[in-house]
């Protein structure tokens, strides 16, 4: 699909339903955009869902705590 499109001040372009119905982009959705001479792609913007064990997590923050709790002593000793 190719539409024409005007920019308008402060550089504002506006997509028409069909382009965004088209393209998957949806209202408050989020695009990555590339530039190069001449060209303008705008992609839609899907962070990747993955599973995370929640042990996994829970070690991790753990880990983080001691960290932090040492510190925290070591700052208090002089």
């Amino acid at each position: 699909m190719t539409v024409v499109l005007k920019v308008r001040k402060k550089g504002v372009i506006i997509l028409p339903k069909k382009l965004r119905l088209a393209s998957g982009i949806e209202e408050e959705s989020e695009v990555i955009a590339e530039a190069s001479p001449g060209i303008i792609i705008l992609k839609t913007l899907k962070p990747k869902e993955v599973e995370i064990d929640p042990a996994v997590v829970d070690k991790l923050l753990e880990e983080e705590r001691h960290v932090e709790e040492k510190k925290y002593h070591e700052i208090l000793r002089p």
